[in-house]
C-alpha cells in the first residue's frame, strides 16, 4: 500500500504540469477558438533555448527567462499566422493549420537539437518540499501543483472581473462584432497566445526531467494536455486542473507497477477514450431505448 501512495505522489509533479498545460488548452481555445496543436512543440522551443544557454555556461536564472521568452515569441509568431492569415477560416481549418505546423516544428526541431538523444536538463525545483505519513512530496510536485491552482483561479477572476477579460470574453463569442465595437481584436489574440506560450515553456520546463527530454517526446506532451482539457470538455478549467492532476497521478500508480510501467504512457489516450465515450452516453441510452 505504501508503495502504490508512493507511486501515486510521484505522479503530482506531472500531473501539475500536464493540469497547466491542459488550462493553457482552454484557454487558447475558449478566447481565440483554435485548437492548438502546437502548443507544446512551442514550449519545448523555449525548454531547449533554456538548456542550450545553461550548455554555454549562462546562469540558470537568465537563461529560464531566456527560454521563456523564447516561447512566447514563438507562440505569438503562430498566432498571427492563424489570425492574419487564417483570420476567416473554420475551427477545423486553424486546427488542421496547427497539427502541420506541430509536425514542421518537431522535423525541424529535432534537427536542430541532436535528434532523439535526451539533453540534460537541469532540476529547475529541487529537494523535498513535505513528508506525510512516510511519503515525500518533492518541491517540484508542490510548485506544479500550486502554480496549476494558481493560473487556473486567476484566468477565471481574470476574465470575469477585469475589463480587459470582458474584451476577450467578447473577442470568444463575437469576434466580429467586437471589432465593430472598437475591440483592439488582434492585439488581444496575440496577447493570449502569448501568455500561453510562457505557461507552456514554463510546465515542459519543469516536467522535463521527468522524461526522456528530445525535442520530439517534449512536443508529443500534447496528448496529455489534449486529454486534460478534454476532461473540461475544452470549457471549464477547473475541470482541466483535476484532469491533468489526476492523469499526473494514474501514470504514477502505473508506473509502480512492473507490468503497467511501460504501458503508463497509454493513460493520456484511455482518458481521452473514456471522457469521449461517457460524452455520447445520453446518443447511446436514446439508442438502447
Amino acid at each position: 500500500m505504501d508503495s502504490l501512495l508512493t507511486s501515486a505522489v510521484a505522479g503530482l509533479s506531472a500531473g501539475g504540469a500536464y493540469a497547466i498545460l491542459g488550462v493553457c488548452v482552454v484557454f487558447t481555445f475558449r478566447l481565440v477558438a483554435v485548437v492548438n496543436f502546437t502548443a507544446t512543440a512551442l514550449g519545448a522551443v523555449g525548454a531547449f533555448t533554456m538548456v542550450f544557454l545553461i550548455e554555454a555556461g549562462y546562469p540558470t536564472f537568465p537563461a529560464v527567462l531566456t527560454g521563456i521568452v523564447a516561447g512566447t515569441v514563438s507562440s505569438v509568431v503562430v498566432g498571427f499566422v492563424t489570425t492574419v492569415w487564417f483570420s476567416g477560416a473554420s475551427q477545423t481549418v486553424k486546427a488542421a493549420v496547427t497539427a502541420a505546423l506541430l509536425v514542421c516544428f518537431i522535423a525541424l526541431g529535432l534537427r536542430l537539437t541532436g535528434g532523439q538523444h535526451p539533453r540534460a536538463f537541469p532540476d529547475l525545483i529541487g529537494g523535498e518540499g513535505l513528508r506525510i505519513a512516510g511519503v515525500t512530496i518533492t518541491a517540484a510536485s508542490l510548485f506544479s501543483i500550486a502554480m496549476a491552482v494558481v493560473l487556473t483561479f486567476a484566468v477565471e477572476q481574470f476574465l470575469a472581473r477585469t475589463r480587459t477579460g470582458l474584451q476577450l470574453r467578447a473577442l470568444s463569442e463575437k469576434p466580429m462584432a467586437a471589432e465593430l465595437l472598437g475591440i483592439p481584436v488582434r492585439p488581444l489574440a496575440l496577447g493570449v497566445w502569448g501568455l500561453s506560450g510562457a505557461m507552456t515553456t514554463v510546465a515542459l520546463m519543469l516536467i522535463a526531467p521527468l522524461r526522456s527530454p528530445d525535442f520530439g517526446s517534449l512536443s508529443l506532451l500534447v496528448v496529455p494536455a489534449f486529454a486534460a482539457a478534454l476532461v473540461g470538455m475544452f470549457n471549464s478549467f477547473r475541470a482541466a486542473l483535476a484532469g491533468g492532476i489526476l492523469i499526473g497521478v494514474i501514470e504514477g500508480l502505473a508506473s509502480g507497477f512492473v507490468e503497467l510501467a511501460q504501458y503508463r504512457s497509454a493513460v493520456p489516450f484511455l482518458v481521452i477514450l473514456a471522457v469521449l465515450l461517457w460524452s455520447q452516453r445520453g446518443a447511446r441510452w436514446d439508442e438502447a431505448r
